[in-house]
């Protein structure tokens, strides 16, 4: 235990060395401490959230609806036979993302080369990048990293514990892309190019990234099988073709899935992949995670239209089959034929939901027999004056909550004692957040409310994937108020 009482146990797998001290917002700590993760205190010293360890503002987790949410998303998974690797972007914390691997993540999804570096560094062996890499320098150090990789496993073996193989996925969705990929693993030993896998990403019009169509999808998959690297499927993003939960909607989500097979199916049937492996089927899976589970699962029928496909889609995957430059694509084009599909999903914001927009887009309303995810984030922010009759300043603003999307949303609210300490948590009725500045919130509030200076209120916010960028270190509580583990990010 350190000088203020924190309990600092042994390092774990997943744990970074994250040194806090002064500098830390939420913690009051009067000097450094070396904690290599600081994972929570023992059963009998766990600190209460409210004790002279913290101070406000202060980011929350609460325990149970964490691990609810992870229990909710690993069984679902496994109900589907659909594998989950996790967008760490969200969080960025390998503690989070080690109870994620406890609750059967295949592996990491993350952003950028960075964040890929960052996860690699944390130990994960298997990190997806969903994007595309254009930096040749990025390219480089991902050879190197697979060839030690390799190097380190075959110790391994000899040495009789060998653990899961290093694989890194990417997306390319252009000819130039594809060209840096190959030039950068040009010369590189079979065993270690077969450890990344490429995926040809599949866009929307007007969307983000992504090959528009699936024939041009198929088309920069045959350059893909061409170039000595490995392409394992196809992936993207099912947000970018709609943006609310109606009937419509929803209807062309289903119909990007569809296209996704379609493209599985052309990849199949002109001889892409392997005869026996699984064509890799990847979406996200954060707001339409009932339409990806109810379009993606399944063999696609290579040689004919594929179930929940086009006619016309697949006639095109015909057409590649026979005019295809791979000898085994006219046998794939002779009759139908079943291929396995390996269903892989992104999700990441599903870990702590929220109070707003992943609320109001959540999928698990429409998942037959699923319980719904809870919000389990929470930041807590003093108020500092009441000026005016109605209004409510707090000392909570940009730098520590999300708003990109929607404002925070006023939850509860601890009364100051006579002591100025924090008391037991209750409802907060007649408050909404009208604006923020950078370190301040401005809540516009009833008479019911009652607010004075020095109390505390507990902030739900919306869209996680920009809150934890704004914290070091996160608390997790809970249901008595105490302190079961602290975790750390790398932003």
């Amino acid at each position: 235990m350190n000088a203020v009482g924190l309990i600092v146990p042994a390092d774990r797998p997943g744990t970074p060395a994250a040194p806090l001290g002064p500098r830390t917002k939420g913690l009051l700590l009067t000097g450094p401490a070396s904690l290599d993760g600081v994972v929570g205190a023992s059963a009998a010293h766990r600190p209460l959230v409210t004790g002279p360890q913290f101070s406000w503002p202060l980011l929350t987790l609460d325990e149970d609806a964490v691990e609810h949410n992870l229990t909710l998303m690993e069984r679902l998974c496994a109900r589907a036979s659909v594998e989950h690797a996790p967008h760490v972007k969200t969080a960025m914390s390998a503690q989070l993302f080690a109870r994620q691997r406890a609750h059967g993540a295949w592996g990491a999804t993350v952003a950028n080369a960075a964040q890929l570096r960052t996860v690699r560094d944390w130990g994960t062996e298997r990190v997806f990048l969903a994007n595309e890499l254009y930096d040749p320098r990025e390219i480089a150090w991902i050879r190197e990293e697979l060839t030690r990789a390799v190097a380190a496993e075959a110790g391994s073996v000899a040495r009789g514990n060998a653990g899961p193989a290093a694989e890194i996925w990417l997306y390319v969705d252009s000819q130039v892309g594809l060209d840096l990929l190959a030039r950068g693993f040009a010369g590189t030993p079979p065993e270690v190019r077969a450890r990344l896998g490429v995926l040809v990403e599949l866009g929307v019009a007007g969307g983000r990234t992504g090959v528009r169509g699936v024939a041009a999808a198929i088309d920069l998959a045959r350059a893909v099988a061409g170039s000595g690297l490995t392409l394992v499927g196809v992936a993207g993003y099912e947000g970018s073709a709609a943006s609310g939960t109606s009937q419509a909607d929803l209807a062309t989500v289903a119909a990007y899935c569809q296209d996704l097979r379609a493209v599985a199916a052309g990849i199949c049937a002109a001889g892409l992949i392997p005869a026996g492996r699984p064509v890799v089927v990847s979406a996200g899976g954060s707001s339409f995670l009932d339409v990806v589970l109810a379009e993606l699962p399944g063999e696609v029928m290579v040689g004919q239209a594929s179930s929940g496909t086009q006619p016309g889609d697949v006639a095109q995957s015909g057409d590649v089959a026979q005019s295809g430059d791979v000898a085994q694509s006219g046998e794939a084009s002779a009759g139908p034929a079943a291929w396995p599909v390996r269903v892989v999903v992104r999700s990441g914001a599903y870990i702590t939901h929220d109070h707003g927009f992943c609320a109001r887009m959540d999928p698990w309303t429409r998942i037959p027999g699923a319980e719904p995810m809870r919000a389990a984030a929470t930041v807590w922010g003093q108020v500092l004056s009441v000026p005016e009759p109605g209004l409510a300043i707090c000392g909570v603003g940009r730098r520590d909550v999300s708003y990109d999307i929607d404002l925070p949303v006023a939850l509860t609210v601890r009364r100051a004692l006579e002591d100025g300490t924090p008391g037991p948590v209750t409802d907060l009725a007649g408050a909404q957040v009208t604006a923020l500045n950078d370190q301040h919130l401005y809540l516009t509030v009833t008479a019911e409310a009652g607010l004075a200076p020095g109390d505390v209120v507990g902030f739900g916010i919306s869209h996680p994937c920009t809150l934890f960028d704004k914290w070091r270190m996160a608390v997790i509580v809970d249901n008595s108020d105490r302190v079961v583990e602290i975790v750390t990010t790398d932003f």
